[in-house]
């Protein structure tokens, strides 16, 4: 779970720090991000596909096949980074395009840190191939010890660059980019020292791979381009969430990344969780205990439930509390109580729906799931979102409670498709 929220944390410091300098830089970094999500979105969604593999072939206690899909998956993830900062870099124009009606002076601020930020998603998905390998055998914590470290030196860069402290310039937005580049280098070349020193992953690192298994990058590809589909379509719903709001105003979209952020935070958790589903589900899968396998899922299931109540509580008693730690500007505190209240609503949701899909990919079922999130993301939960997120209308929480009737519909959907699927391996066996 701290390895997953390590990457929302770098956002979080990133908007507390921003947010210091007004609600037009605050909105400049969501509107940045809006591009940055979408790439991260389909770069991890492929990375995802290395776990479940890497993680029956050691309920199967196959080293080789392991190592062959490790080092595969590692040349997969270098390739993604690698077109994933192209796209981004040659897309970013599409923000001064007239249909996004974005303000100018904040798509302004947004493209110096586009330039930099973009760079830094090569290291990035580099990481998410060595980090996604390590899940799969149980070794969480490594990727966790990278993430929380590179957090720290990413927190206290922003300081200096942002505000121009010491012997260092004031560059404000750049300054955030430019550390969180840094930062995502540096968690790379840690995680990779920490792997290559453990004796149990050495010989992971021997023999390097001379050239593709065909077999093994087309099933991670199998895997990993519909798992990047269920994460676009549900990370886009709320990309898309950032856009509508800037065709409110810029304290609309200031607020909306506000509570946006503070749910992504205990997403990733729920996600953290997930990757657990995933990992389990694939190791009872490896060793043919389906009826094992089930159970695991379900217990999983309910510390999702417990753990997202918990912070839905949370959302509703200190809604007007949180959003004073990024802005000190009533308005938009306002306005991002107000989404808060929504976003308490579909804690649960969101986060049983993320543990299902991982128990599901950890079955290598995914491209049901891939439809379902489809449906229930744009077909009901945009469709809500664009006709409610008016000005005329709803505003901003008429954005967000097409988020929760996506949110919710797809937790259903994903639920009914895992009882499915589980009990069809229960009566083969």
């Amino acid at each position: 779970m701290l390895g997953q929220l390590g990457h929302v944390l770098v956002g979080l410091a990133d908007n507390i720090m921003i947010g210091q300098l007004g609600a037009a830089p605050l909105a400049a970094v969501s509107l940045g991000n809006t591009l940055i999500f979408f790439a991260l979105f389909i770069g991890i969604g492929f990375s995802f596909a290395i776990t479940p593999l890497v993680a029956e072939a050691d309920g199967e206690q196959n080293f080789k096949k392991g190592r062959q899909i490790f080092q595969n998956g590692i040349v997969l993830c270098t390739i993604n980074g690698l077109l994933l900062f192209l796209a981004v870099f040659l897309v970013k124009p599409i923000l001064y395009h007239p249909i996004l009606n974005q303000p100018e002076q904040v798509v302004e601020l947004a493209y110096p840190y586009l330039n930099i930020v973009s760079f830094s998603l090569i290291p990035l998905m580099i990481f998410q191939g060595f980090k996604q390998f390590a899940d799969g055998l149980s070794l969480t914590k490594y990727a966790m010890y990278a993430t929380l470290i590179a957090n720290v030196v990413n927190i206290v860069l922003n300081y200096f660059l942002i505000y121009g402290k010491w012997i260092f310039p004031r560059l404000e937005v750049e300054g955030a980019a430019i550390s969180t580049l840094i930062s995502r280098v540096l968690m790379l070349v840690l995680l990779v020292f920490i792997l290559k020193s453990r004796p149990k992953l050495k010989p992971y690192f021997k023999k390097l791979i001379q050239r593709l298994d065909v077999l093994i990058f087309k099933r991670l590809l199998q895997l990993g381009f519909p798992t990047a589909l269920q994460m676009l379509f549900e990370g886009g719903i709320f990309t898309a969430s950032v856009l509508l709001a800037g065709n409110l105003g810029t304290n609309e979209q200031a607020a909306n990344q506000i509570a946006l952020n503070l749910a992504s935070m205990t997403f990733m958790i729920a996600v953290g969780l997930g990757v657990t589903a995933t990992i389990r589900v694939a190791n009872q899968k490896g060793k043919a205990q389906f009826f094992e396998l089930k159970r695991i899922a379900h217990s999983i299931f309910f510390q999702i439930l417990l753990v997202e109540i918990v912070f839905a509580i949370a959302f509703i008693l200190l809604k007007n509390v949180l959003p004073q730690i990024y802005i000190d500007n009533t308005a938009v505190i306002g306005l991002a109580a107000n989404l808060l209240i929504i976003a308490a609503l579909f804690q649960i949701s969101d986060g049983l729906q993320v543990g299902i899909l991982g128990a599901l990919r950890g079955l290598q079922d995914v491209n049901v799931p891939t439809f379902i999130c489809f449906i229930a993301y744009w077909v009901i939960g945009f469709s809500i979102s664009f006709y409610f997120g008016r000005p005329e209308r709803l505003g901003g929480m008429g954005i967000w409670l097409g988020l929760l009737a996506g949110l919710t519909a797809s937790m259903v959907m994903l639920y009914v498709r895992f009882h499915i699927v589980s009990n069809r391996l229960l009566k083969k066996n």
